[in-house]
């Protein structure tokens, strides 16, 4: 099977070095980014597989990312993994309505998030 490319948009160095060994772990191609408007640019040019996306990140937040990626034609079939601190119900619901297809807060459990990734892949 062809690897997976996934892109990560997260401002922790240490948890997007977590996340890459968890997701190369499982045969996927990972890509970074550490603030919000170069992940927005790295989704517009490599269209990943999957993306899993902070929410707070310097110079764009994971909301409007998601919402411009969902509401573009041409990236909104790319599934998206709100990926964050912020656990409250208004938070997840401001997920779904700009269109995010997974919420996983942090801390997280490994084997959610990568039962989550696979499943977002084989749709």
């Amino acid at each position: 099977m062809a690897k997976k490319r996934i892109l990560l948009i997260e401002d922790e160095t240490d948890m997007v070095y977590a996340l890459t060994i968890h997701l190369e772990a499982i045969n996927c191609e990972v890509l970074s980014a550490t603030d919000g408007q170069t992940g927005l640019d790295m989704a517009r040019k490599e269209k990943p597989d999957l993306i899993i996306l902070d929410l707070m990140l310097p110079k764009m937040d994971g909301y409007k990312i998601c919402r411009m990626l969902k509401f573009d034609e041409r990236y909104k079939m790319i599934p998206i993994i709100m990926f964050t601190a912020r656990a409250q119900d208004q938070d997840k619901k401001l997920g779904e309505e700009v269109g995010a297809d997974a919420y996983v807060t942090k801390p997280f459990d490994s084997k959610e998030l990568l039962d989550k990734i696979s499943a977002l892949l084989k749709k």
